[in-house]
């Protein structure tokens, strides 16, 4: 009977089974066997003869036993078995059993040595230089890195690169996009904030903070995300709105404090010709009304004044007027909008308008105001208490900017 040559102990036992029953098996480059004895150990020795001589002619190497199969070898010698019988027994060869004993009384180990692989492409030297390369420039690509180390005689693939990155626990993220922050920039606000990092929690509840945002009618002007069914797209429940040459979107001004949200004021509720653009003039009309009541009411009749450095905040007619008013007004550092609380504020605005579904402009204004008195005194308290995180982030990024705003 002839059957297939197969790699592992499948075929053994396929051919001690035969040779157990009698039957003569026939293989390309192994002599005929037959074994006549019935008895069942016979099945063990048919099999050991025949794995030997596939070892012998094909010349393969054997696996190496399974530690279960170690461990009943010393379980076995412990109970005082012959080497020859501890063979026949589990159907090793006595020369593995031998080895095994003796590593173990040697070691007392009897897990697998580790085998040698390949020789590694790149030496330990060749490794610290990629990672002094990623270190020095973290923008630069494994392609570089590959040109680079071809420079100095060291000639590897991408993927081994790759593998000593992974190896060192570097992985390829998407960068992240910061605004630039100049170095003037840098050095105020790591002035700024190691100045007010000890201040106590009374001096930022005496604090007004104001700004301008812009407010859509239309949602934001990113893209949006819907669950929907291949033919679906064009389904009035699956698309937004937009409209052209920005007609969709309001301005406003607003101020807060600890104690909650102050007005919300639109630009073109301001200007003479209804328009969203705000310069000096709007800036300080805006701040003679809604200033000192805001103020009167959130925080009492003691309070500093903080404004951002826009152009028409520095503005010499607005300075001017600032001095006029005898407001205390906070030194503030430029490009620092992630330190301003209100920013957060206008966050949650946003979040709440999502739900709302306006059909112009004025029904905007109206859910827009209802949307900032809607945020709570505990969500404002909890924001100037965040306050000495951010200026810690400030620190510890070394003046940059430690959000993407």
């Amino acid at each position: 009977m002839c059957l297939p040559l197969v790699k592992g102990p499948k075929v053994m036992g396929q051919l001690a089974s035969q040779l157990f029953h009698g039957q003569v098996c026939d293989i390309p480059s192994l002599p005929q066997l037959q074994c006549a004895d019935k008895r069942p150990r016979v099945h063990f020795k048919c099999a050991i003869c025949i794995w030997n001589l596939l070892l012998s002619t094909l010349k393969m190497r054997s696996k190496e036993l399974s530690r279960s199969v170690k461990q009943a070898i010393v379980r076995l010698k412990k109970q005082n078995k012959h080497i020859r019988e501890l063979a026949r027994t589990l159907g090793v060869a006595k020369t593995t059993v031998w080895n095994i004993l003796k590593k173990k009384e040697r070691t007392g180990e009897l897990s697998n040595t580790k085998r040698p692989g390949r020789p590694r492409k790149t030496t330990v030297v060749d490794d610290r230089r990629i990672l002094s390369l990623v270190k020095k420039t973290p923008l630069t690509t494994v392609g570089q890195i590959k040109n680079t180390l071809q420079e100095v005689g060291v000639c590897v693939s991408k993927s081994t690169i790759k593998r000593r990155l992974h190896q060192s626990e570097y992985r390829v993220f998407t960068t992240r996009c910061k605004p630039l922050v100049s170095l003037k920039s840098r050095k105020a606000r790591l002035e700024f904030a190691k100045q007010h990092l000890t201040k106590p929690s009374q001096f930022w509840n005496k604090i007004l903070w104001t700004d301008e945002t812009k407010i859509n009618l239309y949602q934001s002007d990113g893209k949006g995300r819907v669950w929907r069914r291949k033919g679906t797209a064009h389904d009035p429940k699956h698309t937004t709105s937009s409209v052209k040459h920005g007609g969709g979107s309001v301005m406003a001004w607003a101020c807060m404090a600890a104690n909650g949200t102050g007005s919300l004021v639109f630009n073109d509720d301001v200007t003479a010709d209804k328009s969203s653009r705000m310069n000096s003039e709007v800036f300080r009309a805006i701040l003679s009304a809604h200033i000192q009541p805001n103020a009167a009411e959130l925080i009492g009749w003691r309070f500093t004044v903080q404004m951002d450095n826009d152009p028409k905040h520095t503005a010499k007619a607005t300075k001017e007027f600032l001095k006029g008013q005898k407001w205390n007004v906070m030194q503030w550092p430029s490009q620092s909008p992630d330190l301003n609380p209100i920013e957060h504020a206008f966050h949650l605005l946003k979040t709440k308008l999502k739900g709302k579904c306006p059909k112009n402009k004025q029904e905007l204004k109206t859910v827009a105001v209802e949307a900032w008195q809607s945020i709570t005194r505990d969500e404002t308290q909890r924001l100037m208490m965040s306050m000495l995180s951010r200026l810690q982030a400030v620190i510890d990024c070394k003046g940059f900017a430690n959000q993407y705003y």
